[in-house]
């Protein structure tokens, strides 16, 4: 059966009902090497989406996309905002203007939104930064990999960031001292990653 609009409406529900739920956890880990706010960042920011693909009666996967990048770029302001906008945006173009598409063509949409936060946010794998959890996968999704594989990519990316130091952002500020602890963006990021992957199941 293929991934629809009305699919992708339960995946924007579902990925706002996980950010909402993983808020102090997301905050806490912020609070140790930034600013304590990304969980809310995040939480507001796939709420608006949520609500922004929920209001459309009509239109193609892109169209939905395309409502959801713009809800979350409206409510969020910190660097999250434009990033995941891009992601929105470049995976509304790999799901075309169709009102559904094969299931087996999700992992290209984690490719493509991969792609998009590198391009607006010029960061590489080792910086302590999202990408760490989006680059593995979208790698192995590139490699053919099932989303089971995906997501554990995306795990072992977001636990790697652990050993990193911090060379981007307020992060950047704390060097040796941001060793040891997790990227909050790389965790959000992991916790994304799965919920296109039971959306897609």
């Amino acid at each position: 059966m293929d991934f629809t609009t009305d699919d992708l409406k339960a995946l924007f529900a579902a990925l706002a009902a996980r950010m909402k739920a993983e808020r102090d956890g997301l905050c806490a880990l912020d609070g140790v090497i930034g600013d304590a706010d990304h969980g809310i960042a995040m939480e507001q920011g796939m709420a608006a989406a949520s609500d922004a693909v929920a209001a459309l009666t009509e239109g193609t996967l892109q169209d939905h996309f395309n409502a959801a990048a713009k809800g979350f770029l409206n409510a969020v302001g910190a660097s999250s905002g434009p990033l995941y906008a891009t992601a929105l945006l470049r995976a509304g173009k790999a799901a075309g203007p169709r009102p559904a598409m094969p299931r087996t063509e999700g992992p290209l949409l984690i490719v493509a939104m991969a792609e998009g936060i590198q391009t607006r946010g010029k960061a590489e794998l080792g910086h302590k930064t999202m990408l760490d959890a989006w680059l593995p996968a979208a790698n192995a999704a590139q490699a053919g990999a099932s989303f089971v594989e995906i997501v554990a990519a995306a795990d072992a990316g977001a636990a790697a960031t652990a050993d990193m130091i911090a060379t981007l952002g307020r992060a950047a500020r704390l060097g040796e001292r941001s060793r040891g602890h997790r990227d909050p963006g790389a965790v959000s990021a992991a916790m994304i990653i799965a919920e296109f992957a039971r959306a897609f199941a």
